[in-house]
Formats: structure tokens, C-alpha cells, sequence
């Protein structure tokens, strides 16, 4: 095992599947495309710089989510790098493992990497829904729920939702080891918690940043919509996507593909978008935010794991 370059093997790992994976997926990738070369190249410009911004609000509320000061340029460049990992492992494991690899190599034990991993998910949760709430109260009939919640699905989701809750307490209450290990998690999670909301520069950033991502990415969501002429008001639209990533985090999929497409489809059809439209302005979503970084992310995530910055 010592003589296998297996430091080298990491590096080419990633390339190499999001190599199958672009293959797999390259008709919905050309039909998207096609699409998006009558569009308005300027609103094009616009999601693309949306998107570019995203990542910047993404580290900057992985990086009050530790007491430690990281280094910007290679807190951005894992940031990126995690955004390609996140597309290849469900519910968002990919990011995860490379920022908790970041976080390690910077010196902080696993509990605390783990606690800030979950302050980030944390706070990115929270923001998300609190958009979500904002703008909902202020354009209360811009979605339907009734065209997106068949009818009879309302019980039967509540009872997975209090089944789960249930069979977690359980387990906390049954298992004495993993009842240990939350303990001392949360413990360290608050402990580091309460530093953190001490100063409020590093609390605004937080909470901040956690607004920011998605309402960038709903940003880019809207003018891939205005460069199709996709005919939904735009809070309508920002509402959508809201409500679909937010309702597809439930489905296990990697990055959510497969999930939130079919979700922003059914969302934007019930705002008003015709079932073409939607289909087209969910797929120039995914080319500009998924696949056109993906290949340059899979690189860069090889380039941190040669040069052992994770």
C-alpha cells in the first residue's frame, strides 16, 4: 500500500468521474445549450456573475463558523472545489468531506470541524427559510401550494416527518455511546456558538452570508428566466426556486439533481411558466450553476489535493 501513489490516485479520482458523469448526462447538457444560444447574453452574464458570488458568500459563512482566521484565496478556491464535489454525493456529503478535510489540514480537531459544519448547515437552513418567509409575506399568491402538494400527500408526509422524529429520540434515548456523542458535540458546537455571536461583525457575517447564498442563487434562477423571456414575475420566480430546493432537500440525490429540477419545474409551471419554458429555464440553471463549473471545480479540488491544502 505505501509504494501506491494514492496522494496521486486522489487527485485524478475526481476529473475522472465527473469525466463519466458529464458523458452520462451530455444530451440534457447539448439540449440546455442550444436553448441558451438564442438567449440574452447579457442576463447570461448576469447568472454567471450571480453564481461567481455565491461562492464568496458561501466562504464567507464557512469562515464565521470557526474562532480561527482562514486563509481567503484557498477558502474560496475549496469552496469551488466543494461545489463539484457536492454534485457527485447525495444530500450535500461531497461539500461536506472537503470542507471538513479543509478544516482538519488547518489544525482544528474533528469535533470542532464537525461543529462547524453544523453551524453552516445551521444557518444556511435558517436563511434559506427565512427568505423564503419574506418574501412569501410580501407576495402571498405568487405559488399555488395546491399544485404542488397532490391531494392526500399531506398526512402521510407528516407522518414520515413525525415517524423520523420519533425513531431519533429513540435512538438518543437507547443508545448510551451515540447519546454520549451528541452531548459533547453540542456542547462544543454552542460552546463555539456563543464566541462567535460575541461579536457582532463575525454574526452579521454569518447570518449574513447564510441570506446571501440562496438568494444569489435564486438570483440566478431569475435572469436565466428574463434571458429565455420566460413570461413569471420575478419574486415569483425567486419564490420558486426557494420552495423547490428548500422541498427537495428531503430526496437523497446528489447535489439535488434530478430532485430540484423536477421541483423548479412543477414550482415554475404553478407560478405561471408554461411546461416548455420552465424546462428550458431550468436547464440553462443547471448548465450556468452545475455543469459549465463542474470540470474547472473537479481541477481545482485535484490541485488542492496535490498541493495538500485538503
Amino acid at each position: 500500500m505505501r509504494r501506491l501513489p494514492l496522494r496521486q490516485i486522489a487527485c485524478v479520482v475526481p476529473i475522472v468521474v465527473v469525466g463519466f458523469w458529464v458523458v452520462q448526462h451530455w444530451t440534457l447538457i447539448e439540449s440546455g445549450g442550444r436553448e441558451l444560444l438564442g438567449a440574452n447574453r447579457y442576463w447570461l452574464l448576469a447568472a454567471l456573475a450571480a453564481t461567481g458570488l455565491g461562492w464568496v458568500a458561501v466562504s464567507f459563512t464557512r469562515q464565521e463558523t470557526v474562532l480561527e482566521p482562514l486563509p481567503p484565496g484557498r477558502l474560496l478556491a475549496t469552496q469551488f472545489a466543494a461545489g463539484a464535489a457536492n454534485h457527485l454525493l447525495p444530500v450535500g456529503l461531497g461539500a461536506g468531506a472537503v470542507n471538513l478535510r479543509f478544516l482538519r489540514r488547518r489544525g482544528l480537531s474533528l469535533a470542532r470541524s464537525s461543529a462547524a459544519l453544523g453551524l453552516y448547515l445551521l444557518a444556511e437552513s435558517v436563511g434559506r427559510v427565512a427568505l423564503l418567509l419574506v418574501l412569501l409575506a410580501a407576495f402571498p399568491h405568487a405559488l399555488r401550494l395546491d399544485g404542488l402538494i397532490p391531494a392526500g400527500a399531506v398526512l402521510p408526509l407528516v407522518g414520515v416527518a413525525v415517524g423520523l422524529v420519533c425513531t431519533a429520540v429513540l435512538l438518543l434515548v437507547a443508545v448510551r455511546p451515540l447519546r454520549r456523542a451528541v452531548r459533547a458535540f453540542l456542547r462544543i458546537a454552542l460552546t463555539d456558538a456563543r464566541s462567535l455571536h460575541a461579536k457582532p461583525a463575525r454574526a452579521l457575517a454569518l447570518w449574513g452570508g447564510s441570506l446571501a447564498f440562496p438568494a444569489l442563487q435564486a438570483a440566478a434562477l431569475v435572469t436565466v428566466a428574463l434571458a429565455l423571456d420566460v413570461p413569471v414575475p420575478v419574486a415569483h420566480i425567486a419564490i420558486a426556486y426557494l420552495v423547490a430546493s428548500i422541498a427537495a432537500a428531503a430526496i437523497p440525490t446528489p447535489g439535488g439533481l434530478g430532485s430540484v429540477d423536477a421541483a423548479l419545474v412543477v414550482a415554475l409551471v404553478t407560478a405561471g411558466a408554461s411546461v416548455a419554458m420552465a424546462t428550458s429555464a431550468v436547464l440553462g440553471f443547471r448548465i450556468i450553476t452545475v455543469w459549465l463549473p463542474l470540470i474547472p471545480g473537479a481541477l481545482v479540488l485535484g490541485g488542492l489535493v496535490r498541493c495538500k491544502v485538503i
